[in-house]
């Protein structure tokens, strides 16, 4: 329970006694059990895993090191029943993974000499540093991803669907028995002005782009990469823009390296569109850190000044979307080493 000692050696930093975990997520990294509806209450001591009836026989079966308890009545009383009997005084949680008529039932049932301390991040910091495992597993997504990707191009042509290259990936996904880890985007010509474009009926046309934005799932770990197809003879102004977002993409990814600011590196990529009177077009952040989630820390955006670190994994996708007429979006992922970063999707085009 590696990842378990690590979070109580941040407890003194927070002043607390234990953590009540209450995201699924965070429960299955730190456990790599794959918690449902479950609390885990983590202490120096003792680690009790909260269930009910419907799970309590695979946790019994798949948690190790961990005690298991069964909660019959609600998952809060249960968890202040562990806490006194681990004797401990200041217990943590983060408020942003529990909801407000939870959280009202949390304090409601809290008894007298326990106090509940707001903590945030506490286990998504952890969460930022990938181990040699999770790197391992990222790559056979993004392997399998590479597959995909050599499938759909062949498939992208004029007269075809975007609802029809849907299937076509789906298809193959569910033939390896994989899925995907979000809904995906394929969006041709003015479809691909919209960040996050709903896959429609519309028949691709010769002349224009198309996005493909889609990520995969594997072994809970999931890619998240953004291609563009341009067929065709496509305008001038279209390709200046996708050369435009593809230098930008390049100018953030040679900043990458240990000790630099995020903010830093989404500055390196918005300021060369500006530069090139396509900023305003530019709305989202830079990137995000990818793992168990699609989103998770670290935000590559203008105000987070987190610092990278050796072992984060995170998405570069500067773009731009011109109203009613195109959208460019270009997304790798990143792992930052310890001289600069390495592009684990570089060879998916």
């Amino acid at each position: 329970m590696t990842r378990i000692r690590q979070l109580i050696a941040r407890f003194p930093q927070y002043k607390i006694d234990a953590f009540l975990v209450t995201n699924d997520v965070n429960i299955r990294y730190l456990t790599d059990f794959p918690a449902s509806e479950s609390w885990l209450l983590v202490s120096p001591s003792r680690s009790f895993y909260l269930t009910d009836f419907r799970y309590i026989l695979e946790a019994k079966k798949g948690l190790k090191g961990i005690n298991i308890k069964r909660y019959t009545k609600s998952l809060q009383l249960s968890a202040f029943e562990a806490a006194q009997d681990l004797k401990v005084k200041r217990v943590g949680f983060d408020d942003r993974h529990i909801s407000l008529s939870s959280f009202k039932q949390l304090k409601k049932k809290c008894p007298k000499g326990i106090q509940l301390i707001p903590v945030k991040n506490c286990v998504e910091d952890l969460r930022e540093i990938k181990s040699i495992d999770e790197i391992s597993q990222i790559r056979k997504a993004l392997s399998l991803h590479r597959q995909a990707y050599e499938l759909i191009k062949k498939e992208v042509k004029t007269g075809v669907t975007e609802k029809e290259i849907f299937n076509i990936l789906e298809n193959f996904l569910k033939s390896k028995n994989a899925g995907f880890s979000f809904p995906p985007i394929i969006a041709s010509g003015p479809n691909s002005c919209f960040p996050h474009a709903r896959v429609t009926d519309r028949k691709i046309r010769s002349n224009e782009p198309v996005l493909i934005d889609m990520g995969i799932d594997v072994n809970g770990y999931k890619s998240d990469l953004t291609r563009m197809i341009l067929l065709g003879k496509i305008p001038h102004f279209v390709r200046e823009a996708h050369d435009f977002v593809r230098r930008a993409q390049a100018l953030a990814i040679e900043h990458i390296q240990p000790e630099r600011r995020a903010s830093e590196i989404d500055r390196q990529a918005r300021n060369y569109l500006t530069k090139n009177r396509l900023g305003k077009f530019f709305g989202h952040s830079l990137g995000h850190g990818v793992g168990l989630e699609i989103h998770e820390n670290p935000r590559i955006a203008p105000l987070n000044t987190t610092i990278l670190k050796e072992g984060m994994i995170f998405t570069i996708e500067p773009a731009v979307y011109i109203p009613n007429k195109f959208g460019i979006r270009i997304e790798d992922m990143v792992l930052v080493t310890q001289q600069g970063c390495e592009v684990l999707s570089g060879d998916i085009y």
